[in-house]
């Protein structure tokens, strides 16, 4: 806290009022943003009495703060979450990085079909779930589109497909079906996907039964099959709530400055899926705990009723969250919640110390690259070239800030026409720094290239010419092409020890890398070998390309073809034009660009 005289001054005029505060670095990066019933108490906190080692790195890397008065403690929560989505403060209790759960979607159009999802923003559909992991969501689906005919096709097509003669689908595309006929269906499927399979399992017995007496085994055991996957997907749970509500139950286990949030979700009465959530602690519990459920019930949909613990004020959350929100005292939901926490409690005893040595080896990391280079080094940008005979020349950009990876702040560079890899790392960062000038953007403590002496040399060049005092090295590799040494800008070898905590970051640096500038240059690669020849025949569209391929089916049986032939298809003065390109002798391998 090197300005502790203008925080005093702020801290003064605090009001005491509701609102969020912006904790900034020294570069001016929000690095945490929180909420306060009243602002004067809550962040005069931080900077008076003692901490645990987690809030006080938190305050040690407070350098200034702003503040935003709102008009309640809901407003603020709200404010909080959206500040929070912004700015992705390293500091926050993060939501949005986690996974996120498949659902079911039912849509509502006029002929309705089903999918699998996670995204559920679409309020004109309904959702079922989430699924433990998509390949519950997947076999669900399949099961339900065999039972019941909805449409299966993105798009209407112009005449029944495969799903019509097989009876899957009633054929909408060409046969006018009564709304009440899909309405029945719906009503099925919801039955179904809240665990009421009784009517669709007597049912398929007993057309098993008759199929069986009429000698038709094959038909039967379509019917056994049905019964067992249905008794499968819907087998019987643990917890299972007689009033078939969906619900949702969250609790927290706080330990070491780290915070375990479990959620167990419920459809139908049933438990469908647990979740868990370890992240370092550096607010208050509750403060936490109540932002991931806000965050994430940004991303899904309500249940009809959350369950959560008595010991928190939940108030601002009743008022925010548009469903039944209970903290239970007695009975089976009492006990749910407090199985939710005993979970949590078990699991963050079990990845505590997983948790804790990752964040441990991260710190140490970052002190060992601070003392490799004499300075201070919270933000890493390393670059890496992708290209193949000089063709798909491409270059990626991965950021690293206190040694997690920041991928909003990747960045993919086509570049020009190969000349050289040297020419390809100045061309790069020439136009990563000259934009960084232009946007007056935050500049990195330190610039890795991948590579040795050559490639350091070409982006000092750069660095030199655009007047930029930036700390750079090389990733320097053995025979074997592994990670083996840093170098500096002058050329000197830095080593580094391959059991130590840098060694392993610089590691997961290049592979990150290489991976996110490869799999750019794939996309390129592959996007252009689809490109067919016939793109760059005047007169030529997505409609005739697909009647010559249609009709000819290979482009060698097209090079074949005469004028004439061609001008079937399309008109005379086009089968001219694909005529002369396709017999123009600079052109060549007409293989690669046999998909048209």
């Amino acid at each position: 806290m090197a300005n502790m005289a203008n925080i005093e001054d702020k801290l003064k005029i605090l009001p005491a009022l509701p609102g969020c505060y912006l904790m900034k670095n020294k570069d001016q990066e929000i690095i945490y943003v929180g909420k306060a019933k009243k602002l004067k108490n809550r962040v005069r906190q931080y900077f008076m009495g003692a901490h645990d080692f987690k809030t006080q790195r938190l305050v040690a890397n407070i350098d200034d703060f702003e503040f935003i008065v709102t008009g309640s403690e809901k407003e603020a929560l709200l404010l909080e979450i959206n500040l929070i989505k912004k700015h992705t403060p390293p500091y926050n209790i993060m939501f949005m990085d986690d996974k996120t759960y498949p659902y079911i979607k039912l849509t509502k159009e006029k002929a309705p079909m089903l999918k699998v999802v996670r995204n559920t923003k679409d309020r004109k559909a309904e959702y079922f779930g989430p699924f433990p992991d998509s390949g519950a969501a997947w076999d669900t689906m399949r099961l339900l589109n065999q039972l019941y005919p909805l449409r299966k096709c993105a798009r209407l097509q112009k005449k029944e497909c495969l799903y019509y003669h097989i009876h899957q689908c009633l054929g909408p595309c060409v046969h006018d079906i009564s709304d009440v006929v899909y309405q029945q269906m719906a009503m099925q499927i919801r039955k179904f996907l809240k665990g009421d399979v009784k009517d669709i399992v007597l049912q398929l017995q007993n057309e098993m039964t008759e199929a069986s007496e009429q000698m038709q085994f094959e038909k039967a055991k379509e019917k056994h099959d049905l019964i067992q996957a249905i008794e499968h997907v819907t087998a019987r749970q643990q917890i299972d709530f007689q009033d078939r509500k969906d619900r949702d139950v969250f609790g927290c286990y706080v330990d070491k400055g780290y915070i375990s949030i479990q959620g167990f979700f419920l459809r139908g009465g049933k438990m469908l899926e647990r979740t868990l959530h370890v992240t370092p602690l550096y607010e208050q519990e509750e403060e936490a705990f109540l932002s991931f459920i806000l965050q994430y019930y940004g991303q899904h949909p309500l249940p009809q009723e959350i369950l959560l613990p008595q010991f928190y004020d939940v108030s601002v959350l009743m008022e925010t969250l548009d469903t039944k929100i209970l903290q239970p005292l007695r009975g089976d939901k009492l006990k749910l919640v407090e199985m939710v926490i005993e979970n949590a409690k078990n699991a963050h005893q079990q990845k505590f110390e997983l948790a804790q040595r990752k964040d441990q080896r991260k710190i140490e990391a970052m002190k060992q690259l601070c003392e490799v280079f004499h300075k201070e080094i919270h933000r890493v940008e390393i670059f890496d070239n992708s290209h193949i005979s000089g063709a798909f020349n491409v270059s990626g950009m991965v950021v690293y800030k206190d040694g997690e990876p920041s991928k909003q702040d990747y960045r993919l560079y086509k570049l020009g026409s190969y000349i050289s890899d040297l020419d390809s790392m100045k061309e790069v960062v020439y136009r990563r720094y000259t934009r960084l000038l232009k946007e007056k953007g935050r500049f990195p403590d330190l610039l890795i290239v991948d590579g040795g002496w050559l490639q350091i040399e070409a982006a000092k060049e750069i660095l030199e010419a655009l007047e930029l005092d930036i700390t750079l090295c090389g990733l320097v590799k053995d025979d074997q092409h592994r990670t083996s040494n840093l170098m500096d800008a002058n050329g000197t070898l830095l080593k580094v020890d391959r059991s130590s905590s840098l060694f392993f970051l610089l590691t997961q640096m290049q592979d990150e890398v290489h991976r996110f500038a490869i799999t750019y240059h794939r996309k390129l690669r592959s996007k252009a070998m689809t490109k067919s020849i016939l793109d760059d025949v005047e007169g030529i569209g997505e409609v005739r390309k697909k009647e010559i391929w249609k009709h000819f089916k290979s482009m060698k049986r097209l090079k074949a073809a005469t004028v004439d032939e061609i001008a079937e298809i399309v008109p005379k003065a086009v089968a001219q034009n694909i005529y002369e390109v396709l017999h123009n002798p600079n052109q060549n391998d007409f293989d690669a660009y046999d998909k048209m």
